[in-house]
């Protein structure tokens, strides 16, 4: 048996760019609905003050990989322990044979196939010519979503509101400063209504975004709901919205979709189609441009055996990692 890969967060950084992951995302949703790809829901154990995930999937073929991923999400982390709110590792295996490949740092791989997802709607989601963006979450998420949206449009303006005054001053400057984007905190919601495109990335557990704020054509990627207690979109706007999802299976269970159904306001046959689909040219994507269009991102095991596929690879080619012995 050949020895087990630990990949670090630093090593993955300096394997992959923002656009790899775009790439590798791109394809493994294309996989799917081909039928190169398995991608089951996730699983989910609750404990006190938080709760651990574990999302699971394979890539089939020649070269068939299969990576689980367990994060733990403790969103009273940073404040009580400092340590950051999401927690994990990706285990990476052949598909063909079972033997352990790697196990590597899933932070780095969860924001930034996250906000891959995002870039990838907002191209066939967000009206041509968006310019003005409201990103409600002013936290390690929050900036990943703004580089996602920002990779798929031309923004002029963007606004940051989070319950955390400070945080949402500290988001505006850094980001400002990156991007060369006029990036401006908000003190409240109000932004929206002005919005080409929504975010929300928060850990709130009461539906916050509601069919007043949100004007016609509005693209909303919907970021925060991981688990079943977490909830962003109120419902009655969720039924108004031209619904896309990265697994129906997966946001019936801990996305805003789960949310709208317990509520009774949609179906499951509201939702228009998966990303894949609209990727793989299967549906199509924004046809209306008065259309409130919805991307319902819970995160997928898919997404994480995409990326971690594509940084063993680097790794193995660049020499990169700590090779463990499993004998």
């Amino acid at each position: 048996m050949s020895d087990l890969l630990i990949l670090s967060r630093t090593d993955i950084a300096g394997l992959m760019d923002y656009d790899d992951y775009v790439d590798a995302v791109e394809a493994a949703f294309r996989a799917a609905v081909e039928g190169r790809a398995v991608a089951p829901p996730a699983s989910a154990l609750h404990v006190p003050d938080g709760s651990f995930h574990a999302k699971g999937a394979a890539l089939l073929g020649e070269e068939a990989k299969v990576a689980i991923k367990i994060n733990g999400n403790f969103p009273g982390n940073p404040a009580a322990n400092g340590l950051s709110t999401v927690q994990g590792v990706i285990y990476l295996a052949d598909g063909a044979n079972g033997r352990p490949l790697a196990v590597m740092d899933s932070i780095e791989v969860t924001n930034n196939r996250t906000g891959a997802a995002t870039t990838l709607a907002a191209r066939h989601l967000a009206r041509p010519g968006s310019a003005v963006a409201t990103i409600c979450g002013a936290g390690v998420q929050g900036r990943i979503q703004l580089r996602a949206i920002a990779a798929a449009t031309e923004l002029k303006r963007v606004h940051v509101w989070d319950l955390d005054a400070d945080r949402a001053r500290l988001f505006a400057r850094e980001m400002s400063a990156a991007l060369a984007l006029d990036v401006r905190p908000a003190p409240d919601l109000a932004p929206v209504r002005e919005s080409d495109i929504v975010v929300t990335c928060t850990s709130a557990r009461r539906a916050y975004l509601t069919p007043e704020l949100v004007r016609p054509g509005t693209f909303i990627a919907a970021a925060g709901a991981d688990n079943d207690d977490k909830s962003e979109i109120d419902p009655r706007l969720y039924a108004r919205c031209l619904a896309v999802v990265d697994s129906l299976e997966q946001c019936a269970e801990i996305g805003d979709l789960h949310h709208a159904l317990v509520a009774g306001t949609v179906t499951r046959a509201h939702v228009h189609a998966t990303l894949g689909e609209i990727i793989a040219g299967k549906k199509p994507g924004r046809a209306d441009e008065t259309a409130i269009s919805l991307f319902d991102s819970t995160g997928m095991g898919l997404q994480d055996v995409a990326a971690a596929v594509a940084i063993y690879r680097r790794a193995l080619a660049a020499g990169v990692g700590t090779p463990l012995p499993l004998t």
